[in-house]
This record gives C-alpha cells, sequence and structure tokens, in this order.
C-alpha cells in the first residue's frame, strides 16, 4: 500500500482531551506511522484537510448487525442468506456514519467477521460473539409461552441460545469460542425484547456465571452481560464479568463494585428513547413496548451516577431494525449529563481498552491501524458535530482505506 499524508490537521488526542495544531499524519500499510508538526517528505498521497479536525473512527460497542427487526421472535425462522443480505446493508451504513469498529452483543459470526476483513462486505471492523446465552424463559429465549422450540439450531439466524446448568453452559462457550468469538455473551437479568421474562428478573446462577468467567478466561477473552438490576449487575460483577450491558437500574453499591473490579460499563440510552417513539410500528410485540418504560427514565439516572462514581464507560446503542439509523443519538443523550470530551473517549479509547486494543484502535498515534474521521466542526466544542454525518464527516477512513472523501 503507498504512503498517505493527511496533512494541515487538527488532531483530536482522545487520551489528553485536547486538540492539536497545524498535524501531518503519515499513514503506511494501513497503520499511522507518524503524528507530528514536521511535514513528512518523500513520494506519498497528499491530503490536505485544510484545519479541520481528524479524530479516530468510533467504535459502537453494543451493536446487533443482523437484527433487521425489532419482531425478534419472527427473526429466528428467516433465511440466513436473507439476514446475511440485511446484515451487508447495515454494515455499510454504519461505516457511513462514522464506525470504523463495533462490537456485535449477538448475532453476528465469524463469517461476517470475515467477509468484512476480507473486503468482501464494506463495514466497519467487527468484534462478535456469535449468539449469547441465555436460560430456558430468559432473555435469550424468544419463544411465546405455546412455542416448543422445535427448530433451533446454530445456524438458525437468532441472537439466542439456551443453556442451563453448568454443563450445558460450558459446552456453550466453547463452541462459540471454537467458532472464533471475541467474547462470551451472557443474559443475566430480564428484559425488554424477550415475550416471557420481567425486567427484575435474575437468570443463571452463580455458578454458571463463574463457569462462564471461567471459560473465556481460559481461552483469553472476557464475558459481556446483559443486565438492569442491581441485583444483577452486581452478583455480575462479583463473578468476574468485564462488561455490563444497560445497567439502567444499578445503584451506588455497583458504582463501587465497578471500580473495585475495574470493569466497564456500557450504557445504551439510545435505543430506549428510539423503542418508546417508534418501537410498535419497528415491530415491537405490545408487551415487550410496555416494559420500555420501566428503564427509559432510570437509564439517565445511572449514567450521571456511573460517571459522578468514575465508572469506565464505552459507547453503545443496541438499536434494532430500522431504528439503527439512530445510532448518532447515544451522543446527544449522553452529552446531556457528560462532558463531550469524556462522550468521546467512551466512542474510542475506552472502547478499545475494553475490546484489548489499546494503542491499536481509538487513537491516532504511531502504531494504530489508521482508522480516523475528517470533521467540519469541533466536536469538543459541540457534540452536535457528530450527529449530522451527512454534512460533517467529510472524509472516513478504515485501515488506510478512504471510503468517502468530501473534502473537494
Amino acid at each position: 500500500m503507498k504512503k498517505m499524508v493527511l496533512s494541515n490537521a487538527r488532531v483530536l488526542d482522545t487520551r489528553g482531551g485536547r486538540l492539536l495544531d497545524s498535524q501531518h499524519i503519515l499513514i503506511e500499510d494501513g497503520r499511522i506511522t507518524s503524528v507530528s508538526e514536521a511535514s513528512q517528505a518523500g513520494e506519498a498521497q497528499r491530503i490536505d484537510v485544510g484545519g479541520r479536525v481528524v479524530m479516530p473512527g468510533l467504535c459502537d460497542a453494543h451493536v446487533h448487525v443482523t437484527a433487521a427487526t425489532a419482531a425478534m421472535a419472527t427473526q429466528r425462522h428467516w433465511s440466513p442468506a436473507y439476514v446475511t443480505a440485511l446484515a451487508a446493508q447495515e454494515l455499510e451504513a454504519t461505516l457511513m456514519r462514522g464506525f470504523t469498529t463495533v462490537r456485535d452483543g449477538a448475532g453476528a459470526d465469524w463469517g461476517l467477521a470475515q467477509a468484512v476483513e476480507e473486503g468482501l462486505l464494506v463495514g466497519p471492523r467487527l468484534f462478535f460473539c456469535g449468539h449469547a446465552l441465555s436460560p430456558t424463559g430468559g432473555h435469550g429465549d424468544m419463544r411465546s409461552s405455546g412455542d416448543d422450540g422445535r427448530g433451533y439450531s446454530w445456524l438458525t439466524p437468532d441472537l439466542g441460545w439456551i443453556c442451563d446448568g453448568v454443563s450445558e453452559l460450558r459446552r456453550a462457550c466453547r463452541e462459540e469460542i471454537r467458532r472464533g468469538a471475541h467474547h462470551i455473551k451472557l443474559m443475566v437479568s430480564g428484559g425488554v425484547a424477550s415475550p416471557t421474562d420481567r425486567i427484575d428478573s435474575l437468570q443463571f446462577s452463580e455458578e454458571e456465571l463463574r463457569a462462564a468467567v471461567e471459560e473465556a478466561d481460559n481461552a483469553n477473552l472476557y464475558v459481556m452481560v446483559h443486565a438492569y438490576t442491581a441485583r444483577a449487575v452486581n452478583r455480575s460483577l462479583r463473578c468476574g464479568v468485564r462488561s455490563v450491558e444497560h445497567g439502567n437500574l444499578l445503584d451506588e453499591s455497583s458504582i463501587e463494585l465497578f471500580l473495585e473490579h475495574d470493569a466497564f460499563l456500557v450504557p445504551t440510552l439510545s435505543t430506549y428513547q428510539a423503542l418508546a417513539d417508534e418501537g410498535l410500528a419497528a415491530g415491537l410485540p405490545e408487551e415487550s413496548y410496555r416494559k420500555v418504560f420501566d428503564v427509559l427514565d432510570a437509564g439517565k439516572r445511572a449514567l450521571e451516577m456511573a460517571y459522578r462514581g468514575g465508572v469506565k464507560m464505552v459507547y453503545g446503542t443496541d438499536l434494532l431494525g430500522p431504528m439503527r439509523r439512530r445510532q448518532l443519538d447515544e451522543f446527544a443523550i449522553r452529552g446531556e449529563f457528560i462532558p463531550a470530551i469524556d462522550v468521546l473517549r467512551a466512542a474510542t479509547c475506552n472502547a478499545a481498552d475494553l475490546l484489548g486494543r489499546s494503542g491499536d484502535l481509538g487513537e491516532l498515534i504511531a502504531g494504530a491501524h489508521a482508522d480516523l474521521l475528517v470533521l467540519e466542526g469541533d466536536p469538543l466544542a459541540d457534540l452536535g458535530v457528530m450527529a449530522r454525518p451527512e454534512a460533517n464527516l467529510r472524509l472516513i477512513m478504515k485501515g488506510g482505506v478512504i471510503y468517502k472523501n468530501s473534502l473537494d
């Protein structure tokens, strides 16, 4: 790959929380070679960004790229080929919103990740878990009360896999690890989209939780958990999980455990607002729609509590179906309570830390992947810049490859 230089750039230092003026970014073989005030010499493609802000590509650490409908119980009956075709459209749209990396919270598999890696599909870097693991009747069990469950298989395009007891859970973890999973996902409390559980239900035993954490750790991976209540969050943290998704009903005791166990919180506030606004039209069943309001306002209070307590937070959205177009709404929601730089860190360097890719993603430093955005406007001064990608995302690059360039 030829060398490339982005010159006359205001580089956003996500760790330091500052803008560095008059920088030149040298890129070679898909990685950043240097970032400095010195003009880079030698033969290279040169792009003058005209003094605009250049920041790392974004990471959404809670997506479902295969969830093309909010009526999730129906999707397990769809053709995997059809689901893949729909996922391909969503992957490209996600990249065009500025997300050069995503972490899938259930549904995507090694095939999609490989297709993106090989350039067969256009999309962000894809970290996946395969199926989310759930007990019978848990948040990953999409069967109605009268559904006998026939038709489930590892190839079914469903987001969840049902397993009960330590031995079944260990086997399920090992199956996903064998398929190349980057992390293990567990459903440890009730949820909105599942038809037969309550928000406040507790799922899996401590013995099962510790078994999953052990299996993930044996493979040098980690466990992420879907959890709402303080009871579910706290028990998961004590069992050694690394990443808690949602956490809308956590309390002050949860904050202490996050700090004690050096764990991450991934709030997903945009999905609750989207479900409240248009969930029924997007196919969310009535019984699930009613549960949205149990967690909508509580999530904002939990976000503010976690930020004040110093919990490490990462950007996530958890949007489903047509609501995924609202992926950038999370910036405005968090910006009501959190300084702009910390919202941006959640979507860049904090996300890299969670993924175990510090220094590789989420920063514009020597050695990192050349995943970057050129912005019209200053996101430190106005987070609203992030909400208008059509106008404000002037250049999108992933791995040194330009996918959009409207600088001219």
